[in-house]
């Protein structure tokens, strides 16, 4: 049996690689993250070289689009570093975002694990690379600070709602697309420093959601009773949100030889098993081909005794990964 090769290439630290091998729909897959320390060059090398070598390319550290409603803007740093990729499928998780993160939000954790949304004040950190999940939380009734201005640009301009994030972006985006990938995303090193700011939405939020590169960059030391929902999860990040009093911690993806991969990685992974171009492939099938996959989110009650009022009655037993 052949092993197919999913390969992530990421601008991020090379201190959160990865590398298992697993079998999915009774296929072999080797799956494996490689962080190139925010060095833009070594990223693109890398992609170059892999072209054409395995089965699915997904690039990690940032996104090909930022959306906001119909609207795409495509990164220009971003595109040019997939330019020479021709041979292999090459996906950033966009395919899959919308559709899974939807689910996760509107039926996953209501039905099967008794949590509810509606009323629920959450802190999206940013909205436009995972437009998906902003519009979950809006369909769910949650109120929701959108933080794009305060955790990409720095602003203190917290937005209430999907309106207001669709008007700004149709301005910002199609400059802020144009900018150097460091610019809008923690890379490299910066991702392992954690420099506390906006402490009061941390602390108004009942759910933190989004990039765990951004959630950590700001998070404060208290988040007793929190619920985090984000992906890309190795073991001492999970140690970390422990010690912070984070309650729930709820990853995209499933534990993979002890991490929760990002969703470009998934996405990856369901490219190869298909054996289609990503676009030939429609939201729902990525959905229905992750659930067949066996791609349970991951559901990690971190403090049981920090749970909230609002937390499920009966709260499903732990998993520790």
């Amino acid at each position: 049996m052949k092993v197919k090769r999913v390969v992530s290439v990421s601008l991020g630290s090379s201190s959160r690689d990865h590398r298992v091998e697993l079998e999915i729909l009774g296929q072999r897959v080797i799956v494996e993250r490689i962080g190139t320390d925010g060095d833009v060059r070594r990223a693109r090398r890398l992609l170059e070289e892999l072209d054409g070598q395995v089965d699915a390319l997904g690039l990690g550290g940032t996104d090909l689009y930022l959306t906001a409603g119909s609207r795409r803007y495509r990164i220009r740093e971003t595109a040019a570093l997939v330019r020479n990729v021709r041979r292999t499928p090459f996906v950033d998780g966009g395919g899959l975002k919308a559709s899974w993160e939807r689910w996760l939000i509107t039926e996953y954790l209501p039905t099967r694990r008794g949590l509810s949304f509606r009323g629920r004040r959450v802190l999206l950190v940013s909205s436009v690379d995972r437009y998906g999940m902003a519009e979950a939380f809006a369909l769910a009734g949650a109120q929701t600070i959108f933080g794009d201005f305060l955790f990409a640009l720095g602003l203190p301009i917290p937005l209430r709602s999907l309106t207001s994030v669709k008007i700004l972006a149709a301005l910002i985006l199609p400059w802020l697309s144009q900018a150097p990938i460091a610019w809008l995303y923690p890379t490299g090193k910066k991702q392992e420093r954690i420099t506390p700011r906006w402490e009061r939405y941390y602390r108004w939020a009942d759910v933190v959601a989004g990039d765990f590169h951004l959630i950590r960059r700001y998070m404060p030391p208290d988040l007793r009773g929190k619920l985090i929902l984000t992906q890309t999860i190795t073991r001492a990040d999970l140690e970390e949100l422990r010690s912070r009093g984070v309650w729930l911690l709820v990853t995209d993806g499933p534990d993979m030889g002890g991490r929760a991969f990002a969703t470009n990685v998934l996405q990856g992974v369901i490219v190869a098993l298909l054996e289609r171009p990503p676009e030939a492939i429609s939201p729902e099938e990525y959905l229905q081909t992750a659930l067949r996959a066996g791609f349970e989110p991951g559901y990690y009650e971190l403090n049981p005794d920090l749970a909230p009022p609002w937390a499920p009655a009966r709260p499903a037993a732990a998993a520790t990964p």
